[in-house]
């Protein structure tokens, strides 16, 4: 599998971190995840590839995060799984992955790991 990206072409993070793999010749599948959201396995893998809870997947200044008060501690890893994948503006971005590997590109320049 190439690489991949869960981009949204009006984040300025993400279309700096596409351009950076632009501006090194990498070919990486777009994925606009808030038209084209991924499944529940693929969002799983990604976590587990990030070595990351699903918590810090979530993006917390979004208006439905607080609308439905996802910092409770009551809520489960498939709680908050379901949520982004209902409301995937929720997802962290962008994501640069493959079937082994992945980044968030928090800063952008943080694909060079996976190009280098």
């Amino acid at each position: 599998m190439g690489l991949k990206i869960l981009h949204n072409p009006r984040c300025s993070k993400s279309r700096q971190t596409l351009a950076i793999l632009s501006d090194n010749g990498i070919d990486v599948d777009i994925i606009e995840y808030l038209k084209d959201v991924p499944s529940k396995e693929t969002l799983r893998q990604i976590i587990n590839i990030l070595g990351i809870k699903p918590r810090d997947l979530l993006r917390k200044g979004e208006a439905v995060y607080k609308e439905n008060d996802l910092k409770r501690e009551d809520l489960t890893d498939d709680d908050l799984i379901q949520f982004m994948l209902d409301n995937p503006i929720l997802i962290e971005r962008p994501i640069v992955y493959d079937d082994k590997r992945a980044v968030i590109g928090r800063p952008p320049d943080n694909v060079l790991k996976l190009i280098k």
